[in-house]
């Protein structure tokens, strides 16, 4: 039997040993946390090259959609725009959108002058084996919404931790519903009466008070407690008054593109009924 080794080195000025067995790597929970982070960063560039590079052609108008997996998308059309000379218009989801397409030098446009968008490129939060996505974890669901909806073809680009067979199994901060503000306290007495669970009004970071969208509302996060019948509790939700919109998006992805740990790239189809 090897004897056993001691492995000595500076992790940081807190940590300085791990032991390390023959065959085996002992990790520090926040060595762990910093690699799982940089795979699950890798999975996202991963996903969002091959979403762009399989449905960005030339003389489309595209949606770009918000969050942190969305920025890699965007430097894949901006490598594609500027090497193949593309002619791409881009229709924005939220203000961080736009402040990309800005600085990336792509051009920009909006729904009043390009009502019809060939392709919408988004992440989510969330994805079930039917595809039904939870959005909304950055507060930019009405928007993300609304620019999907007008695209011929919705495509959302995601890491293999949003990967669910049911909603929930994942995320856990519930579905966020961007409501009026003045009518955020009878809307979550509203949802959780009908629909059980609790339905919290989301709390900014770095300000005092609550989350703003970009649309000025406040931001519930309904922390549901089984699955159910989403299309329908959508709905339901809506028809709440002063609700603008929720973040389930059922039946509206055709395609979603997993980055996973392996350096694959996994996509899932839209079931056909």
């Amino acid at each position: 039997m090897r004897p056993r080794r001691w492995l000595e080195f500076a992790v940081s000025s807190r940590r300085s040993l791990l032991l390390s067995l023959p065959g085996k790597h002992v990790r520090s929970s926040s060595s762990r946390r910093h690699h799982g982070t940089l795979m699950a960063e890798e999975a996202k560039k991963l996903a969002a090259y091959a979403a762009v590079d399989n449905h960005i052609q030339n003389n489309q108008v595209v949606g770009v959609g918000s969050g942190s997996t969305i920025v890699y998308a965007v430097d894949r059309l901006t490598e594609r725009v500027r090497q193949e000379k593309l002619n791409i218009v881009c229709v924005p989801t939220s203000f961080q959108a736009r402040q990309l397409i800005l600085q990336h030098g792509l051009t920009l446009s909006d729904l009043d002058r390009h009502p019809e968008l060939d392709v919408a490129i988004d992440g989510a939060d969330e994805v079930d084996a039917a595809l039904t996505l939870i959005k909304g974890g950055g507060g930019c669901l009405t928007q993300e919404k609304i620019v999907a909806g007008c695209a011929k073809h919705f495509i959302v680009i995601a890491d293999y931790r949003k990967d669910s067979k049911d909603l929930g199994q994942q995320w856990k901060k519930g579905v966020p519903v961007e409501v009026i503000p003045m009518a955020y306290v009878p809307v979550s007495r509203a949802i959780a009466r009908r629909f059980g669970g609790e339905a919290v009004l989301r709390m900014a970071v770095s300000k005092a008070g609550p989350v703003v969208t970009d649309n000025s509302n406040f931001i519930l996060d309904w922390k549901f407690e089984h699955a159910q019948n989403w299309k329908e509790v959508s709905t339901a939700i809506k028809m709440i008054p002063g609700v603008v919109e929720t973040g389930l998006f059922v039946g509206m992805a055709e395609r979603v593109y997993f980055g996973m740990e392996d350096g694959s790239v996994k996509t899932r189809d839209h079931p056909i009924n």
